[in-house]
């Protein structure tokens, strides 16, 4: 009898591997001049996590422009702490890439933290609601993929990745659409967390040639 052949899973450029390939040239020379003075990694990734705070105070007092504004000139900050920590030879995957990984989400927490709080101060039930799916489907895309990956699967897929999310808070809050952005990401998160339960379903029940391929 024959079995049906499924065809492996084809990873789909992300928006964060394009900014990633394409944004070297910024990169690169200020990569180079932090590990020419030996600057931590881990401290840029502390400093990032932290500019969150400002972040988050911004949107909680209404200043929805100037939270865009920080955003996008203080948080590509956590592009450079992976590339510097391999300039400087660090070993992957050890204690720098967990912190990154964890901080990211404390991050992610801290800056939705300011939307709830706007919502909260305009006693706005229902965009409450919104934000807290929008935080929680956020925290779970990643999870989806940590987990994922810690079982050997490939799972950078999603319409809603880490630096799509980024972009789609920075558009609208700099129109000052708060709720659009929250909106958008509420369902957008949870789009992605379906496509990255799939993707993992097709490889984990794929036949056996394709599921050795994919998890090789």
């Amino acid at each position: 009898m024959d079995t049906k052949t499924v065809p492996p899973v084809k990873e789909r450029k992300t928006l964060t591997d394009f900014m990633r390939a394409n944004t070297k040239f910024i990169i690169e020379p200020i990569v180079d001049y932090l590990a020419r003075y030996r600057f931590s990694p881990d401290a840029l990734t502390v400093i990032g996590m932290l500019s969150h705070f400002l972040f988050a105070w911004l949107i909680a007092i209404g200043q929805m422009t100037w939270a865009a504004v920080a955003i996008f000139f203080i948080a590509p900050l956590d592009a450079f702490d992976g590339a510097l920590a391999r300039k400087l030879g660090r070993k992957q995957g050890g204690f720098g890439a967990f912190l990154d990984s964890t901080l990211d989400r404390l991050a992610e927490i801290i800056l939705f933290g300011g939307f709830i709080l706007f919502y909260m101060n305009s006693e706005n039930a229902v965009m409450l609601g919104v934000a807290y799916l929008a935080i929680t489907g956020s925290i779970m895309v990643s999870y989806a993929r940590a987990r994922a990956e810690a079982l050997g699967y490939d799972c950078k897929v999603g319409i809603a990745s880490r630096v799509e999310r980024y972009f789609v808070m920075i558009l609208f809050l700099f129109l000052n659409l708060p709720d659009v952005a929250m909106i958008i990401l509420a369902v957008a998160t949870y789009i992605t967390l379906g496509q990255r339960m799939y993707t993992v379903w097709q490889q984990a029940y794929g036949t056996p040639d394709d599921s050795v391929k994919n998890n090789g």
